[in-house]
């Protein structure tokens, strides 16, 4: 560990996610407000042609760019591939990062509130994200354990990966006030523990949280056009139980779809406007006790 934790905070990685990049700009006129004991605290507005664009992406999604493979594929060439091994080159190489923590901030369609999604099992990110909990009420933590050299994700390009800061619910393009404080507060209490982590010993012995487990996609057609979808008694649903018999699409025709798979399990990122490309209509998530200490 260096003399002082280096933290990245990331905005702008998906450029219609406006949140991220006006905190960006706030924190560039009152840097103060990231300063913090024993912490080196840097910004970096992601993708700047995409918010010109008011688009998430150009080519590619950026926020899956980051897998070592593909920095090192010299076939990519598409606009967020090229943007993705610019960034690895000025906070990396991956295999040597030059940022300890990354916080990448993002916003939703879905109704997730505050959440904090962790890739991996690094025990800054879990007590990290147990502090955030123990400091606003609701924050919802969402794990997935990945190999941090083929994680996708920006925030594998930090040291001991990070956090994705993902609150809505927020229309692509549009700033909401109170998702821009929540998203601001969470953020400053990242920063607070990142800060006093040594010195801290009040954290939870484990957390509750979700961890992925399957993508459901919409109705489709032949042609692999979308027509269904999510129906009105799973709308705004995120995070809670799904059961077997439950009504989840409603298809153009009439026709409800009801649900017919695992048991307990819950919904997340449901009618994310931004999965619509991929027909992804919402995750299925598996509550767990994760360890923390």
């Amino acid at each position: 560990m260096s003399e002082k934790t280096k933290v990245l905070l990331v905005g702008g990685t998906h450029g219609n996610e406006l949140t991220g990049v006006h905190l960006l700009q706030r924190w560039q006129a009152a840097p103060d407000e990231l300063v913090r004991p024993n912490l080196t605290v840097t910004t970096l507005f992601a993708n700047t042609a995409a918010w010109q664009a008011n688009r998430r992406y150009l080519d590619a999604d950026l926020n899956r760019q980051f897998a070592q493979s593909d920095l090192q594929n010299e076939t990519i060439t598409h606009q967020e591939g090229r943007l993705a091994k610019s960034i690895a080159a000025q906070i990396g190489p991956k295999d040597q990062p030059k940022h300890d923590f990354i916080i990448d901030l993002h916003t939703t369609t879905a109704n997730m509130g505050i959440t904090l999604v962790l890739n991996s099992d690094c025990a800054w990110a879990l007590r990290a994200a147990a502090y955030v909990q123990q400091h606003m009420a609701g924050v919802v933590v969402m794990s997935k354990t990945t190999d941090r050299m083929e994680d996708t994700f920006l925030i594998s390009m930090g040291r001991q990966r990070g956090i994705i800061v993902e609150v809505g619910p927020v229309p692509q393009g549009v700033l909401n006030g109170q998702v821009f404080e929540d998203t601001r507060i969470a953020v400053g209490h990242l920063l607070d523990y990142l800060s006093t982590m040594a010195q801290n010993r009040s954290l939870p012995d484990t957390i509750n949280a979700y961890e992925f487990e399957a993508k459901v996609t919409y109705p489709v057609d032949d042609t692999g056009a979308i027509i269904g979808m999510i129906h009105p008694a799973l709308q705004n649903r995120d995070y809670h139980p799904i059961s077997v018999g439950d009504p989840v699409f409603l298809v153009q025709t009439g026709e409800v779809i009801s649900y017919n798979g695992a048991s307990g399990l819950v919904g997340g990122f449901i009618n994310e406007a931004a999965y619509y490309d991929q027909a992804h209509a919402f995750s299925l998530l598996r509550p767990v006790v994760l360890k923390v200490l």
